[in-house]
């Protein structure tokens, strides 16, 4: 059994609305140092019962957990 971590972010260049608000909440709470504020998501699963979890876990990205027009992602399979 594999532990498959997927990461998901908006593509550069993509307005990121919350990025923007996280950034600034935490300027308003004085870190002013912040740049640049990007959220996304993380996807955490146990995958089972194939031989390749990472191209199973690509798979999914691409038909379901990201939207690959305005969103990149990254897979870790420990």
């Amino acid at each position: 059994m594999a532990r498959v971590k997927v990461h998901v972010f908006l593509k550069p260049g993509v307005l990121d609305v919350q990025g923007k608000a996280v950034e600034g909440a935490l300027h308003g709470l004085g870190w002013a140092g912040v740049a640049n504020a990007r959220v996304g998501k993380l996807i955490e699963f146990d995958l089972d019962g194939v031989g390749d979890p990472a191209a199973e876990a690509k798979k999914m990205c691409e038909q379901l957990l990201a939207n690959t027009v305005i969103e990149s992602y990254r897979v870790e399979v420990a």
